[in-house]
């Protein structure tokens, strides 16, 4: 049997995480947690996952700092990474995406539209008969 992908959720909010992390559950997906950036820095070179749900404003470090970090590592580079976020303006995700993020989505987001996204990242874009 084939390993569910892994998804690591980063995000300060217990009641976030739990949402997030149902979802995920429910569609499949193994679910990993970190409560800041920097755990989930750290968390992230640990289990490589094949994607990172991250939020912005969080303690220690943010959601910006944290995705450029790991843009910058070559272990981490790779791993496509969506900022979850109540921050939406357009200046807000110009930033989040030009610090390396891979798609931004603002919350509170719209379940479908999320597994949606999630799936296009792993499996690339569904072909439509």
């Amino acid at each position: 049997m084939e390993t569910p992908p892994t998804v690591l959720i980063v995000d300060d909010s217990p009641t976030e995480t739990h949402i997030l992390s149902t979802t995920l559950k429910k569609a499949g997906y193994r679910v990993e947690t970190a409560c800041n950036g920097e755990e989930g820095v750290a968390r992230a070179r640990e289990l490589r996952p094949d994607l990172i749900l991250m939020d912005v404003i969080m303690p220690v470090l943010n959601g910006y700092q944290a995705t450029r970090l790991l843009r910058r590592d070559a272990e981490t580079a790779d791993i496509p990474i969506i900022m979850v976020t109540t921050k939406d303006l357009q200046t807000d995700r110009t930033w989040g995406l030009r610090q390396g993020a891979t798609d931004y989505l603002t919350k509170p987001v719209d379940r479908q539209l999320l597994l949606e996204r999630i799936r296009e990242l792993l499996d690339g874009p569904a072909s439509h008969g």
